[in-house]
């Protein structure tokens, strides 16, 4: 099978025009499905769209190969375009994509087609070829260029590989998620740099065709370093006491050359894998990598699919909180009917039914999705059930990212418990024993483990609260804005605002300013923070950001949440120092609020707006700037 096999011409444009990367993704997914081997093309978008939300299929040099592996494919294809104004598609070269090839692949055993998907991903690493595909002048001429290349490369072998005076006998190994473009290119990258530089290397691929020129015993034993470029699960332990450079998969695309150098220069860490006892040394920084990698891959699994929920709810009730503020003249409002703001008027109340159902969901998806990413679809429900009780219960966030954990592990911990039973037993496993159990047992641990010590947290906190409210109302403020912070929605921001609305019928409306305040600062802080520090930011974080500034300013905490989730130990303190000292100035400055939320819908009611105004200025500005100087810099 060659590549013009799966490229049918009526999936192929030339010199096109796209206004933004949807706008392309758009247009060569109508271009696959013109080609009849798509089933179901709304399925295969959606596929699409999921695999880039990823991370960026551009590969550099103005190269990009989306790519969906599912059963919407009846057989394999690809479809072509090119560019003649470029496409922003968040590469990681910051070029302009003008060569798109988007790629079908079938969710079947046979992976035929594999190779030569391969073979087309590492053709596009060079120039010359993408050069000659821009300028062909019609569709001919463009599947001639891919012929003639293709045919040269199976007539040439690899560049020459050194066997005598090596500088270095390297081994690496490659892998994707989906195993059909980025496994081979980078492959690819690696053995023409450390061919180039005078090394041996022998790369083994892990794709949607299993493992490929499989790494043994006797190699890995002479082998000076390995790479292991890949964003899947590889077996380390036969690595065991060699020198390991660990990396992702783009990384060894985009800095292969880098990659290589590090190796010859043996600036690799030994790895230990765990049931070594004879071991002398651990390589504790490694280990503590590792881990910390899987983490975060598991919570932005869920932040990644909690954060529609959060976006589209939260604007839905700030819209309910402008149209009451609109309608709704708060200083003639008794007290005791302002803490219904925002579903005052028939259609706020509309805005405000829909954005809070949409939030209700928040923290099932995110405990659901980091379940289903640790023990897949198994995972899923005992997720969605821990997140529930997180969610209506005392833990709030906090307890709905534990409970995600919990369910994953409890699920698969059953798998394997269960995989003893006999092939009889296979077909309710999925349906009926694995959910069964994962919810039961997740459920007991939220409800006897997690809950309690969060409710008696919460006792502890509101007393405390009581106790000082009578005097120290400046680090009352401080103490009360930063509470705001801590879990925002969990025990700590829940009895900071409890006591804040129980202030209002005691006549304290200093103590609910210093509350609100502290609790508008977090989204306003990260909203700012993702202009200022882009490069801190995940593409799919930077586009949620400006929102956050819609649900700061709407006294929306929980707009903060993903952002908190995917990055907790950076996240958080910025916020809490930023909301304390919100809260510090507004209860230095005497300001008063009569309404239990709002934002700044009720600015019209806040004493001493002006100073409230400097409060959530300063305590947004500090916590942005805390925050962009802690973060590490992302590389996509």
């Amino acid at each position: 099978m060659r590549i013009r096999d799966l490229l049918d011409p009526k999936s192929i444009s030339l010199n096109g025009f796209a206004g933004n990367k949807d706008d392309a993704l758009n247009q060569i997914i109508d271009l696959m499905a013109a080609s009849g081997k798509i089933a179901d093309k709304a399925k295969y978008a959606k596929g699409v769209y999921a695999r880039e939300e990823e991370a960026t299929t551009a590969v550099g040099d103005g190269v990009a190969i989306p790519h969906c592996r599912s059963d919407a494919v009846k057989e394999a294809g690809l479809a072509a375009m090119t560019f003649s104004n470029g496409v922003d598609f968040d590469a990681p070269d910051g070029e302009k994509v003008k060569v798109l090839f988007l790629i079908a692949a079938p969710e079947t055993k046979d992976n035929v087609h594999v190779d030569v998907l391969s073979k087309l991903s590492t053709l596009l690493l060079n120039e010359d070829f993408t050069k000659n595909l821009l300028e062909a002048k019609n569709i001919d001429e463009f599947l001639s260029v891919i012929d003639e290349a293709e045919s040269e490369k199976d007539a040439q072998e690899m560049p020459h590989q050194p066997t005598e005076n090596a500088k270095a006998k390297l081994l690496a190994v490659t892998g994707c998620p989906t195993g059909i473009a980025h496994t081979y290119m980078a492959a690819e990258a690696l053995q023409k740099h450390a061919f180039a530089k005078g090394c041996t290397i022998k790369v083994e691929t892990r794709g949607t065709g299993g493992t490929k020129n499989e790494l043994t015993a006797a190699e890995i034993a002479e082998a000076d370093c390995i790479i292991v470029a890949a964003d899947t699960q590889v077996p380390l332990e036969r690595f065991n006491g060699k020198k390991l450079i660990q990396c992702k998969v783009a990384d060894g695309i985009n800095k292969a050359e880098t990659l290589i150098e590090k190796a010859m220069r043996g600036d690799a860490s030994i790895y230990h894998a765990k049931n070594d006892t004879g071991a002398a040394h651990k390589s504790e920084d490694y280990k503590k990598d590792s881990v910390a990698h899987v983490i975060y891959t598991h919570l932005m699994n869920g932040v990644s699919y909690m954060l529609p929920f959060v976006v589209g709810g939260g604007i839905l009730i700030a819209i309910a909180f402008l149209i009451d503020g609109l309608t709704v003249d708060l200083n003639s409002l008794p007290v005791d009917q302002r803490s219904g703001f925002g579903s005052i008027t028939p259609i706020a109340k509309i805005f405000m039914s829909i954005g809070g159902g949409s939030f209700s969901f928040m923290l099932p998806i995110l405990a659901g999705f980091i379940a289903m990413s640790i023990a897949d679809r198994p995972g899923l429900v005992a997720g969605f059930v821990g997140g529930y009780i997180a969610a209506n219960g005392k833990s709030g966030f906090l307890g709905a990212m534990a409970a995600g954990f919990i369910a994953g592990y409890c699920v698969q911990l059953i798998k394997k418990l269960l995989s003893g039973l006999p092939k009889a037993f296979d077909g309710i496993k999925a349906i009926l024993l694995y959910p069964l159990l994962g919810i039961f047992v997740t459920g007991l641990i939220l409800t006897f483990v997690i809950e309690p010590p969060i409710g008696a947290l919460n006792t502890v906190l509101n007393t405390t609260l009581s106790g000082i409210s009578g005097s120290g109302s400046i680090i009352l403020g401080i103490i009360l804005g930063g509470m705001m912070s801590v879990d925002m929605g969990g025990p700590v921001n829940k009895a900071a605002y409890v006591f804040g609305t129980a202030s209002i019928a005691a006549g304290n409306y200093n103590i609910m300013a210093a509350v609100m305040v502290g609790g508008m600062v977090p989204p306003i802080a990260i909203a700012i923070s993702t202009i200022i520090f882009k490069h801190k930011f995940t593409v799919q974080e930077r586009k949620a950001g400006p929102a956050n500034f819609i649900m700061g300013l709407s006294f929306i905490t929980e707009g903060a949440i993903p952002f908190a989730a995917s990055d907790p130990l950076r996240v958080l303190p910025a916020c809490i120092i930023g909301s304390a000292l919100a809260g510090g100035i507004s209860m230095a400055a005497n300001c008063t609020l009569m309404a239990p939320h709002g934002g700044i819908f009720v600015f019209p009611v806040v004493g001493g707006a002006l100073m409230y105004l400097v409060a959530l200025l300063a305590g947004s500005i500090v916590g942005a700037l805390l925050l962009g100087l802690t973060k590490k810099p992302v590389h996509e």
